[in-house]
């Protein structure tokens, strides 16, 4: 920008000695000398304060390193580089066998319990019949006791045969009792439930289930609309807990310019700004200031079991990152993601001095030609 401002400045002199005939001599070129430095410098100060301009400037955009949720050997990759995808469409396939296998053992067992809930419930129904059965003996019992007590009560019976009804009556009274305890167990067995279900069919469920999205974990699609770039997966290798591809997402760009920090004053969001794309020479793009980013990443401190250095931090001051949206449309353009750019910010201060700021920008863009 200097050499650039500075050669200007020369040619201007050079016409002014060549076509005004301003005689060469020691003060004359002592005048031009410092007034190249007043002025070149004067405008560098200005301009480079309040319409602040960076090289760091690039179009950001957003990865999902693809970690398979199961493990296996991989049978099929149908993604292609390059080739966008749609959410949900396949990426690649890793062997289901396994994971099938593990989902038939899940049914055949979840149908045994299933069928068990029918015993159990067939198993109350006798218990609560020899329950009843066992009541009703027990009132036969107690109906014999009651008339062999009162014909003892008239003398007609020895003590003998009374004895032997409250025998009957007792050994009733316990049947009942043991009926009850079994009735008791098998209605246990049979009702015991989670939300109406069965616990051993719930839980059995619940293992189908985690069987079966294991199953279908071995297929691997898209999470968003993009593509896969730099695919070096092949069918025969075994996809574990480590990224087997990286998926580049459509949506969600970010362009973003770093700045010295000497200039975040001047960073106001809406304030006008300019692009120059290495990737597009001699074409100049409007933008305006979104957003300061209100951090700087070498001021950001984590826990760790070692002391702060300052040393390790004073060795770079950090830039100051600010996000650019892009008001003209690049559609038309092939714009490759992560592409560099240069950009420049205007503010209302020294307005007349952006317009310097505006010719070097655009002979920066098309030096971009040959360089």
């Amino acid at each position: 920008m200097a050499v650039l401002l500075l050669l200007i400045y020369a040619a201007i002199c050079v016409a002014i000695f060549r076509v005004l005939r301003v005689p060469l001599n020691k003060w004359t070129v002592t005048a031009a000398g410092i007034g190249g430095v007043a002025v070149v410098g004067g405008l560098l100060a200005g301009m480079n304060y309040n319409h602040p301009f960076t090289n760091d400037a690039r179009l950001y955009f957003f990865t999902t390193p693809v970690i398979p949720q199961v493990k296996g050997r991989v049978v099929e990759v149908a993604v292609k580089p390059n080739v966008a995808l749609k959410k949900g469409d396949p990426l690649f396939r890793i062997d289901p066998a396994p994971y099938q296998f593990v989902v038939e053992q899940k049914q055949a067992a979840l149908a045994e319990a299933e069928q068990g809930v029918k015993q159990l419930k067939s198993s109350l129904d006798q218990t609560s019949a020899g329950l009843e059965k066992a009541n009703a003996q027990l009132s036969l019992a107690q109906a014999n006791y009651d008339r062999q007590n009162q014909l003892f009560q008239a003398k007609d019976i020895a003590q003998a045969a009374l004895d032997t009804a409250q025998r009957n009556l007792d050994a009733a009274r316990q049947t009942v009792a043991e009926a009850q305890a079994v009735e008791q167990r098998a209605r246990l067995a049979f009702t015991s439930d989670i939300g109406g279900v069965n616990t051993t069919v719930a839980r059995l469920s619940a293992d189908l289930r985690d069987a079966q999205y294991d199953l279908d974990q071995t297929t691997v699609v898209a999470p968003t609309d993009g593509y896969v770039t730099q695919l070096f997966l092949r069918p025969g290798m075994m996809a574990a807990s480590t990224p087997a591809m990286v998926f580049i997402h459509n949506d969600d760009r970010t362009f973003s310019a770093s700045f010295p920090q000497t200039v975040v004053q001047r960073l106001r969001p809406g304030a006008e700004a300019e692009i120059a794309f290495d990737a597009i020479p001699g074409r100049v793009f409007r933008g305006k200031v979104e957003a300061l980013i209100d951090a700087v990443s070498q001021g950001q401190l984590q826990a760790s079991g070692t002391l702060l250095n300052p040393e390790d931090r004073a060795k770079s001051q950090g830039l100051a990152s600010v996000n650019i949206d892009i008001v003209d449309d690049l559609s038309s353009y092939q714009l490759p993601a992560g592409t560099t750019a240069q950009v420049a910010v205007y503010s209302d201060h020294w307005a007349p001095v952006a317009a310097i700021r505006r010719i070097l920008l655009r002979m920066k863009s098309w030096l971009k030609y040959v360089l």
